[in-house]
């Protein structure tokens, strides 16, 4: 057995034993992360050089970490001060106690908020506005999860999202070249979006029934609020929370800066305008420390498990197999190949090692039976459908950490959905002409 062989017995052993403890509610998340990895590369001779390939993914999480840790301060800050409290209001009374209008709001407000390409984001702000609504109307948890990742896997694909940026950058691809083909199947999965929130919504509303909710309702819920935390609303400073909110989206959407230094200065000036007084500020960081303490523990623990895999070899090892695997005689459906391999590509690796190190190899191959760049790069991104559903996927442990919701079983439920999402890029690709069958 050659060296290459075994990096790619033991990279796929480390991720198919971790989906299987994690579906199997054998281990959390979090240690699951840390220690299969580990083993497995002691398990190939690794020992010596563990703690280097650990510490350099470790490293390349910081960032995000950084990211998310002040992006739950800032949003954090905003639920304190009330910034969401009209919308939560505005929700409740259009949905009258409904779950099928609450479950399709939630499809609608994931995808317009998702524009700008940011999973942390979404999950902040959507959470924020219907995570009340959800638990006053008793609707499942797991459907907000779901739905989210849904609509957020579909705008991930816009020029300025992981994918999309990284395809354009491995093939020298334009962001108008590559959009343009992409409109049609990305506006049919948000269709597809709203069109599961309604089925699920259904169910919801036969389980629940409506609700009656009046004037006396809301008033009920913003009794529930204690002491503490009516103290901390801004209801005067609200429009100025809400521009500095939208600042934040602005500057996030234009890239002129790294969102971790965003959201640092956002929450700088959240704090100075809202509560100058010290003593309320080192509270309130207190206060949202132990949900971003979550988060960035997982966030760090999925950085070995990435740095274990990338920089031992196996990832490469696993990028080189998912492209060396299919029968040359499939070459007049390479496009087809290379949206099925997208699905185990993007999911058991990080966009960077998918994009960077496998799409290339496709692309080649593709060119020998007369695919350009542009086919092989949108045929790439079909696999996105499942992408999110991913452990390697950073923000994912924010959404599941807010919804309590338990992740093998979000992965379960959320991935028989994406099959449709897969199904619909595919078709929508193959009926406009761009990835030909």
């Amino acid at each position: 057995m050659t060296w290459q062989t075994t990096l790619t017995l033991l990279g796929y052993g480390i991720v198919i034993t971790f989906m299987v403890l994690i579906m199997m509610k054998k281990m959390t998340a979090f240690a699951s992360l840390i220690t299969i990895p580990v083993i497995f590369a002691l398990i190939g001779g690794m020992g010596p050089k563990l703690g280097a390939y650990a510490l350099t993914g470790i490293k390349g999480v910081t960032t995000t970490a950084t990211m998310l840790l002040f992006a739950i301060l800032f949003f954090g800050i905003m639920i304190n001060v009330g910034l969401f409290d009209p919308l939560v209001k505005f929700i409740v009374k259009a949905v009258k106690g409904d779950p099928l209008k609450v479950l399709v709001g939630t499809a609608i407000l994931a995808a317009v908020v998702s524009f700008d390409g940011d999973g942390t984001t979404t999950t902040m702000i959507v959470t924020s506005a219907l995570l009340p609504v959800y638990k006053k109307l008793k609707i499942k948890p797991l459907y907000l999860a779901t739905i989210i990742i849904m609509q957020n896997s579909v705008m991930n694909l816009l020029p300025w999202g992981g994918p999309t940026a990284r395809i354009m950058a491995a093939l020298k691809i334009e962001g108008g070249a590559i959009l343009a083909p992409l409109v049609p199947g990305m506006v049919l999965g948000v269709i597809w979006g709203i069109v599961v929130a309604y089925l699920l919504g259904l169910k919801e509303r036969k389980r629940l029934g409506i609700v009656k909710i009046d004037e006396t309702a809301l008033d009920e819920m913003a009794a529930t609020m204690d002491e503490e935390e009516a103290a901390l609303r801004r209801p005067k400073l609200i429009w100025v929370n809400f521009i500095l909110t939208v600042l934040v989206m602005y500057f996030l959407i234009a890239g002129k800066l790294p969102s971790a230094v965003i959201f640092e200065l956002a929450v700088a000036l959240a704090l100075i305008i809202n509560y100058p007084k010290l003593k309320t500020q080192r509270e309130l960081i207190e206060r949202h420390a132990g949900n971003a303490i979550q988060v960035i523990v997982m966030v760090l623990a999925a950085g070995i498990f990435m740095g274990i895999l990338t920089e031992s070899g196996m990832a490469n090892a696993i990028a080189l197999n998912l492209a060396s695997i299919v029968p040359k005689s499939f070459g007049s459906h390479w496009a087809l190949v290379t949206a099925v391999i997208s699905i185990p590509g993007t999911f058991l690796l990080s966009n960077d090692a998918f994009y960077f190190g496998v799409l290339p190899v496709l692309a080649q191959t593709g060119a020998t039976y007369g695919f350009t760049p542009l086919q092989i790069g949108i045929a790439s991104t079909m696999g996105q459908a499942f992408h999110l559903l991913s452990p390697l996927v950073a923000f994912i442990y924010l959404l599941l950490q807010i919804t309590e919701v338990d992740m093998g079983e979000w992965q379960r439920f959320a991935a028989k959905w994406s099959i449709g999402t897969f199904i619909i890029f595919v078709l929508a690709a193959a009926i406009t002409g761009v990835m030909p069958l």
